[in-house]
């Protein structure tokens, strides 16, 4: 029986037990069936499109880590909301909130919602969301997930209350309360904003192939971590790139530490106290992304169509060279942040640094440099020489430092 034609407890009992024995393609279909609700879930508490979707991405993957705690599959969707719910608030603790006026939040949202065409749809594409978000906060807190989900479900009252845990007579109480808050062409143009911020199959996609990064839920307990944050784009992101085999060197090392970056970069955006700090941190950490990631297609393109040793080796200095760069800028950027977090809260700030320094601080820039520059050559050899240059290479580098 396909997924399309299982509902969704059905999907539930089918595909859980294989998630659970570490099948990523089984859980990938959970993902995309539960998506909806864990982004309206995360939505619903911070009012942040972006952050939702982080939010949602990572209550997946802590979920699928602690399959092996999971001991009935009726509780699984009670208790991934329940991950969310905490991660959502988690983040409104490290934030402080800038909403728009009343007022200003229905001009915004009348523009914004306007379907012609914009000379500014950068800037009105930041002000639809901060007035959707104040839409969301003049809602009943117990109507806002009944809401999002009832536009992002077909507005079928019924799937929303199986996703929710509720009876369908208690989402239309929550749904004709939200009703009596909003005027009604408001509500439409909320109802587009909340189906036009569904996530989409890229979604899924990402989460997935975060499971490979992630512990496998059937060895969550005996696995070790690199540390806090051990995914981090500074670890991770050049740490796949090279140990990644041919079949996919290029796609996939790129992907998996653009990913890396995606789902770590939380741990510096923890720092930010206003928008402009938050929006300076993002200007660093997308240069950071942007150099790496072209310099790492560049050393993987020349190492893999057979140019000279010398030139990759060389080339991966320079790659790493170039992501020292920009680390070091997000680093200036933080400075000044990470000292007024430990003026004002020293335990808390003590965990938090350890998270950044394991991601994108000092002790993720010398590992990370250090596996990167050793790793590209011998991937170099291996691909063009195979076994026996490999295994020369390695008795050669053991002669030296013996």
């Amino acid at each position: 029986m396909s997924a399309a034609a299982l509902t969704f407890d059905e999907l539930i009992q089918r595909d859980l037990p294989a998630a659970r024995g570490g099948d990523a393609v089984a859980y990938g279909r959970i993902v995309s069936a539960c998506q909806n609700t864990v982004t309206a879930v995360a939505l619903a508490i911070t009012r942040d499109v972006a952050a939702s979707e982080d939010i949602a991405q990572e209550a997946f993957l802590n979920a699928w880590q602690r399959l092996d705690s999971l001991h009935s599959p009726d509780s699984f969707l009670p208790w991934l909301r329940q991950i969310a719910r905490n991660l959502a608030r988690d983040h409104l603790r490290r934030y402080r909130d800038q909403p728009l006026d009343g007022a200003n939040a229905e001009l915004v949202l009348a523009v914004a919602a306007d379907p012609g065409p914009q000379p500014m749809d950068h800037v009105l594409d930041g002000e639809r969301e901060a007035a959707a978000a104040e839409l969301i906060a003049a809602l009943p807190e117990d109507s806002r997930e009944t809401l999002l989900l009832f536009y992002r479900e077909g507005q079928s009252s019924q799937q929303v209350a199986t996703l929710l845990g509720i009876t369908d007579a208690a989402v239309r109480k929550r749904l004709s309360r939200a009703r009596q808050q909003i005027r009604d062409d408001l509500l439409a143009r909320f109802g587009e904003f909340a189906r036009n911020s569904a996530p989409s199959a890229a979604f899924t996609a990402a989460v997935i192939t975060g499971l490979g990064i992630a512990t496998k839920p059937a060895a969550a307990v005996a696995a070790t971590t690199l540390g806090a944050g051990a995914v981090g784009s500074g670890v991770a992101g050049k740490s796949l790139a090279g140990m990644l085999g041919v079949g996919s060197v290029i796609g996939g090392s790129i992907a998996g530490g653009w990913l890396a970056a995606h789902l770590t970069r939380r741990f510096i955006l923890a720092y930010a106290e206003t928008l402009e700090e938050r929006d300076a941190i993002l200007a660093a950490y997308h240069r950071y992304l942007r150099w790496t990631l072209l310099w790492m297609t560049i050393v993987f393109a020349v190492a893999i169509w057979g140019y000279s040793l010398a030139l990759t080796t060389l080339l991966t200095i320079v790659a790493e060279a170039v992501s020292l760069r920009t680390l070091l800028a997000i680093r200036r950027t933080l400075l000044p942040l990470i000292a007024r977090d430990r003026g004002r809260d020293p335990d808390g700030a003590a965990k938090r640094y350890k998270a950044y320094d394991y991601s994108y601080g000092p002790t993720a820039i010398v590992w990370t440099g250090i596996f990167y520059v050793l790793s590209m050559p011998l991937f170099h050899i291996a691909l063009h020489y195979g076994g026996s240059g490999m295994a020369t290479t390695v008795q050669a580098l053991w002669r030296v430092f013996s």
